[in-house]
């Protein structure tokens, strides 16, 4: 980053106003058939108001219009193009039946698109743009979304039914371009239940699909079609921002003005008739390039390619998950380059390829699509083709537009920047007899091997980044036209074998084993999640899908002269229980509770067992080493009694030290500011307002109502305040504060205070948990999207 870069950053922290120019966006309620939805959106402009609607049109039956869940299905649908705006707008409203995971879902999606577009569309030379618009500074404002995102039903609806799928029928997201004609090939030679569904964009975007499409519909069973009229929609908003030059439309270019967050519109638009096909598996065509992490100027993005990276394979798969829809995306295409997925299309799978039109200028002549070899697009297709020794006119081309391509290919590049990609297929051409290279370029021509191997990177393109049942096939196939494969180690890239690589056996993450000789999921494990419930096979079966346990630890001591002994300990283990409850499948394991703590403060009264701080601790470390050769990667300790804590960090500490696992220690954390706005007595700790009303919304005939008394501590420095922000860590023996054993008010609860306590304590700990559950100990350590 250069310094005028560090003082643009310096000097300006705030996104600049010109791009505020939207009052409002509102969208919904959608109004549902069986076989379209229509989504009212309105635009607000101070006074002005104007309005389109985002249509999304099917083939069969695909919603039942009296269903809460084909309402949900449909809202998300509809609010897709909206993620787009976060940088235009104040506001954006959605109507409809938005869960709590739908909310999450779609304000981290805005976020990281308007990221995406500020970087892509406005600090990158953007030919679209006018006006102070123009040159915007390099900043990093705490966050990109300007609209405040708001969902006026987001108080019902919580509770919406599961899919049920079938893991062996996929659904390839199809587009008449090679990655989806390769991806369809692949999994139909190896014999899936695959089924091509095209998203028919309104405009001329449908001709780059109508080749595939026709011959699809006419001869690949399965085949179906969505309209969607998302392009009208995106010029409708062009029109109306300000900064976009009115002739956008006849501007010729290879990106668009505005929008980056497209290929979720097309993937959620065809969600209804997976549902209805239970397809378990969606299939995007995304090959190694598309995953990238970069910086301009200081910000850290997604090159614009979020919505085609692994990443976002990731997000949705979690969502889904989350949803209980029993679904994973992922590409089969990863490892490739853009070189080999048109080398591997072209050579083995001809009929397709012949299909192909990846020209967003394509134009109708003799009732076919032909691509118009002019664009970026055309002169790497060509290129590519000619590069393999293929003839570019099977798939259109003429031999006019051959040479102009080649021509254009040699004079501008194959790509917009420099890329070892670029630098392979030049090498290829100047090898070639068929092709005539300039002096210059054949001259400077090097290879770059790895560009026609497999290439396997832990971030990017792992090797268990597909199912197990796939990986045997699917890498032989392709393996077949790649010079080998590799793998990333450090810098550089390492020669490997395959099949004999541990991440052949590897689990795959987002789904349960299944078996690759069926085309369906094994024996369903045990419905409990209670670690001592189950039999050993039944353990290794809930492992092989999920690797996260909660340890609830507590204690026995007293708890005032009206509140069991238990009340740590039990109040331990019913929050793991629920909190396991309340998480999406596959559900984390809760182990069995550890009963005793370190209690010594309290041993001056009857009934207190106390174990020493040490014994604690080896007690919870020996347990989490042995969680860690199961298999457990994450473990959450929710802990009941707060003289634990030293203890049971302590532990954590030497757990992930040793075992080099994720552990943490809940001793309220995360839900304390929360409930301590419930509450109205200071010093609040210990069988006062707050726990004698968690007892009597749970165990209300163990409270002893007729012995309530209040005993609230008060100390000569606020610094020993136990609830004061400022106040420092200290012990004492609690007959020394307290006669009663009480340090609260236990005359202030309430059975509704504690029953809105335990939400509180339970919807954050599963919305914590159902977050590590699902995602990898890279991702826990660093945030990737």
């Amino acid at each position: 980053m250069s310094a005028t870069d560090i003082r643009e950053q310096n000097q300006e922290t705030e996104l600049p106003d010109v791009l505020q120019v939207f009052d409002r966006l509102e969208m919904g309620p959608v109004k549902l058939e069986g076989r379209r939805l229509v989504a009212p959106y309105r635009l607000i402009i101070g006074e002005k108001v104007e309005q389109t609607e985002l249509i999304c049109t099917y083939e069969e039956k695909v919603f039942d219009p009296r269903s809460p869940e084909s309402h949900n299905l449909a809202a998300m649908i509809a609010a897709q193009v909206a993620l787009n705006y976060g940088l235009f707008c104040r506001e954006i409203v959605l109507y409809g039946l938005f869960d709590k995971t739908d909310r999450r879902f779609l304000r981290e999606m805005a976020e990281n698109t308007a990221r995406e577009i500020y970087v892509k569309k406005f600090l990158e030379p953007n030919p679209f743009l006018i006006g102070d618009a123009v040159g915007l500074p390099a900043v990093k404002p705490k966050a990109f979304l300007r609209a405040r995102l708001v969902f006026p039903d987001r108080a019902r609806h919580n509770h919406l039914a599961s899919w049920k799928t079938d893991p062996g029928r996929y659904c390839v997201l199809s587009s008449g371009g090679k990655d989806s004609l390769l991806s369809f090939g692949l999994l139909y030679e190896v014999g899936k239940d695959v089924h091509s569904i095209f998203v028919n964009e309104s405009g001329r975007h449908w001709f780059t699909a109508l080749n595939a499409y026709r011959h699809f519909r006419d001869n690949v069973p399965n085949t179906a079609r969505v309209w969607i009229n998302a392009d009208r929609f995106f010029s409708w908003m062009l029109r109306r921002m300000p900064f976009i030059r009115s002739d956008f439309a006849g501007v010729r270019a290879d990106e668009y003005p505005i929008r980056l967050w497209t290929v979720a519109v097309f993937l959620f638009g065809v969600l209804p008739l997976v549902r209805k096909r239970g397809i378990g598996r969606l299939i995007i065509g995304d090959e190694f390039d598309t995953s990238r992490r970069v910086t301009t100027r200081g910000i850290r993005h997604y090159d614009g390619l979020f919505d085609q990276s692994i990443w976002f394979d990731a997000v949705l798969s979690r969502y889904f998950q989350r949803k209980g829809w029993a679904l994973t995306q992922f590409s089969v295409l990863r490892p490739l380059s853009e070189l080999l997925i048109e080398k591997i299309l072209a050579k083995r799978y001809p009929h397709l390829q012949e299909h192909q039109t990846s020209c967003h200028a394509a134009h109708k002549a003799d009732e076919r699509i032909r691509p118009c070899g002019k664009c970026e697009k055309c002169r790497r297709i060509v290129g590519m083709l000619l590069a393999m020794g293929e003839d570019p006119s099977r798939c259109g081309y003429t031999a006019d537009q051959t040479t102009q391509c080649l021509k254009a290919l040699f004079e501008k590049g194959a790509y917009t920047q420099a890329t070892a990609e670029a630098g392979q297929l030049f090498y290829l051409l100047a090898r070639s007899d068929r092709v005539s290279v300039p002096e210059e370029i054949a001259a400077t021509a090097k290879p770059y091997p790895e560009i026609l191997k497999l290439r396997f990177d832990a971030q990017v393109s792992p090797i268990d980044g597909i199912p197990e049942d796939l990986r045997a096939d699917l890498y032989r196939i392709c393996l077949e036209y790649a010079d080998g494969a590799v793998e990333r180690q450090g810098t550089k890239w390492q020669p490997v074998e395959v099949f004999s690589h541990a991440g052949m056996q590897a689990a795959y993450r987002f789904e349960s084993k299944t078996d690759a000789g069926e085309q369906e999921k094994t024996a369903a494990p045990p419905a409990t999640f209670y670690w001592g419930e189950l039999c050993w096979p039944d353990a290794a079966a809930r492992l092989d899908i999920v690797d996260t346990a909660l340890l609830p630890v507590g204690a026995v001591e007293q708890h005032g002269p009206h509140l069991p002994l238990d009340t740590d300990a039990f109040d331990a283990e019913y929050l793991a229980r629920k909190v396991a409850d309340g998480c999406s499948e596959p559900k984390p394991l809760v182990l069995p509770l550890i009963a005793y703590g370190v209690s010594y403060h309290h041993e001056a009264f009857k009934g207190t067992i106390s174990i020493n701080n040490e014994t604690l601790a080896n007690l919870v470390y020996d347990v989490g080493i042995s969680l860690a050769k199961n298999g457990i990667q994450k473990l959450v300790i929710i802990n009941g009694h707060g003289g634990n804590a030293p203890s049971l960090n302590f532990a954590a500490q030497r757990i992930n030290q040793d075992a080099r696992i994720f552990v943490c220690v809940d001793t309220g954390e995360t839900s304390d500011v929360d409930v301590d706005g419930l509450i109205e007595t200071p010093n609040d700790v210990h069988a006062g307002e707050i726990e004698t009303s968690t007892s009597l919304a749970i165990r209300p005939e163990l409270v002893r109502m007729d012995r309530l008394q209040m005993e609230v501590p008060e100390f000569t420095s606020r610094y020993l305040d136990f609830t004061s922000k400022r106040g420092v860590a200290w012990y004492a023996h609690t007959h020394k504060i307290s006669a009663s054993g009480v340090m609260g008010d236990p005359t202030r609860a309430t059975v509704e205070k504690g029953e809105k306590m335990w939400e509180l304590m339970i919807s954050n700990l599963v919305a914590f948990v159902d977050q590590i559950k699902s995602m990898t100990l890279k991702e826990i350590y660093q945030k990737r999207y």
